[in-house]
């Protein structure tokens, strides 16, 4: 008894400790830092991709984003995808406007779509660029954010591929070929022909460039900024605030990936699979602007006299879905591209948890209104077969000592005063019937990680975010928008933000309810203060679990349900046939 009260209070502790770091110490803003220059190679090395412009997120110039799209009409390659909509600004080829066209703001269907890249002079800018750099030293005119390129058609598609071609007038021609498949994977292949008498030694690179330190979620089991996988491994410790000045994050890699990632969407370079590469993330300040980049300069290209080389590199920008990174993961060969998918620690648990939810969802449930919901049922039932004949042996010795409260009484009257003679008669007695005190914490022990693993999935998988359930759930992602205080919608008001936490909604107050159930089933324990506190759990966790996603609550009253009948079905027919003590 005293193992489960513990390991009930550490559950509650780490509830609680995951809703004070989400709720109350989100984390502190970064304060603006002073202007600095731009690291920049050492002698001898390969030379580092420039910076973005260098007036990228100028507050006092910046614009809206439409008005800046709109003023380069007629210079920009659209690009037209039955998942993204966008253009490529013809001036610099940055990849600078693209627009998902599945995903709205919110669960409003006339909510703006998503808008993932913007370019450089509006209020948030977000691009992407792909060049070569020369040797140090070196006086090459190479392409850059002026250079303004001839577009061999009037749009990208996936079925229409586009070449941007550029001459230097010094005896190189530039050519970019895009592709672009029906999701979110670009290629680029980029050409360099030299009709000149001499070798050209050139470096491809590629960067990511944000401005602003972006919002991101105030809880520390999502990460959102700069990730990669460098040599097969993961690298996602990196955050915005963890970025100084003058003080880059170097990587040398063979192949991987690297960007900058949110809770669902996901900007990355993918340099060529099989080149040695030197990666980075940095930032840098420019009036008064953060700008952070993520970029990769490749291996020594050497462009022979009436010759040309090729450097193919990949860009995928658009929302992380689970089966999509897995299909990219697989045909470039196992570069771990699904890890940009927070799963976490319990990643063994965690990835498969959504990979059954999303099979029954999409072949049990298909078309139903509540599809995920009905998985998370369907999934806790399954879970509840498996562990039938653990939780069955649990809740036996659970029924055993509460048919022992009598006797276990007759012992404190007797022995109370004698704590070490009374533990050893308890002892004696447990082993004459054959209860174990123990056995009891079995059920919450494996609730444990399979609670914490459904939470990742409903938070960080864009396949749950705005999945719809029945009745008043739009979201199971998100908490239950109900609450007790104007009688869940039937009063006209709702609280000031300032009083949200008061917001417990109807499924949270279910929950609850079928927690205290479920503890009236099971023996009290003998100290009246651990009695009481017992009593209280469930009106501190349907307080604690009102803010967590619905889905997880729903999944945690449909578990309790059926612990419940479970249990109630155990202790009936234990009670037919009582221990003999």
């Amino acid at each position: 008894m005293e193992q489960q009260r513990n390991i009930i209070i550490a559950i509650a502790l780490s509830i609680a400790i995951m809703v004070g770091f989400q709720y109350f110490l989100p984390p502190t803003p970064p304060k603006p830092p002073a202007p600095a220059e731009t690291a920049q190679p050492a002698p001898g090395q390969a030379p580092a991709p420039t910076p973005g412009h260098p007036n990228a997120g100028a507050a006092p110039t910046a614009k809206p984003r439409e008005e800046v799209i709109a003023a380069g009409k007629g210079a920009r390659l659209k690009i037209e995808t039955p998942t993204l909509r966008g253009s490529i600004d013809l001036v610099g080829a940055r990849l600078d406007d693209l627009t998902l066209t599945d995903y709205r703001e919110t669960v409003d269907p006339k909510s703006p779509n998503i808008e993932l890249l913007s370019p450089d002079g509006s209020e948030h800018p977000y691009f992407v660029e792909f060049g070569w750099v020369a040797a140090p030293g070196a006086s090459i005119k190479l392409p850059d954010k002026d250079t303004r390129w001839t577009a061999s058609a009037d749009a990208l598609t996936p079925r229409q591929p586009v070449d941007l071609t550029w001459d230097n007038g010094q005896g190189l021609r530039f050519v970019r070929h895009y592709t672009v498949d029906d999701n979110y994977l670009f290629t680029l292949t980029q050409t360099v022909e030299n009709t000149g008498d001499q070798p050209v030694p050139l470096f491809p690179y590629g960067l990511v460039s944000r401005t602003g330190n972006p919002v991101t979620s105030s809880t520390y089991i999502l990460h959102e900024g700069p990730i990669g996988v460098f040599n097969g491994t993961l690298n996602d410790s990196v955050k915005y605030g963890d970025l100084k000045p003058d003080q880059p994050r170097n990587f040398t890699t063979q192949g991987g990936w690297l960007g900058f990632t949110d809770k669902y969407w996901l900007v990355s370079l993918m340099p060529d699979q099989a080149e040695t590469l030197k990666a980075r993330f940095l930032r840098f300040d420019r009036d008064k602007a953060e700008i952070f980049q993520a970029d990769f300069t490749g291996p020594e290209h050497v462009v022979p006299p009436k010759g040309r080389i090729d450097s193919t590199g990949r860009l995928f920008a658009g929302a992380k879905e689970v089966h999509l990174l897995d299909a990219y993961d697989r045909e470039l060969g196992d570069i771990k591209f699904d890890r940009a998918i927070d799963f976490g620690w319990f990643y063994w648990i965690t990835k498969p948890i959504f990979l059954s939810l999303d099979f029954f969802s999409k072949h049990l449930f298909a078309g139903a209104h509540g599809g995920f919901g009905l998985a998370i049922l369907l999934l806790t039932l399954i879970i509840k077969l498996i562990f039938f004949p653990l939780a069955n042996k649990s809740y036996r010795a659970m029924s055993k000592m509460k048919l022992l409260q009598p006797e276990m009484q007759k012992l404190r009257e007797r022995f109370g005063e004698d704590k070490a003679r009374l533990n050893q008669e308890m002892m004696a007695l447990y082993k004459r019937v054959g209860a174990n005190p123990a056995a009891g914490c079995l059920p919450i022990v494996i609730q444990i990680p399979v609670f914490f693993s459904l939470y990742k999935v409903l938070y960080v998988t864009i396949e749950m975010r705005q999945a719809p359930f029945y009745g008043w759930i739009h979201d199971l992602s998100a908490p239950d928008p109900t609450t007790f205080v104007n009688l869940f919608g039937l009063l006209p008001f709702t609280l000031p933000p300032e009083l949200a936490f008061l917001n417990i909604g109807a499924w949270p107050i279910i929950m609850g309810i079928t927690m205290y159930l479920q503890q009236k089933l099971n023996p009290a324990p003998p100290d009246p203060v651990q009695a009481k506190m017992f009593m209280i759990l469930p009106f501190v966790f349907t307080y604690m679990l009102a803010q967590f996603p619905a889905g997880l609550v729903i999944y945690w009253a449909w578990n309790n349900l059926l612990s419940i009948a479970q249990q109630w079905l155990i202790m009936r027919r234990a009670a037919a046939a009582p221990a003999h003590v």
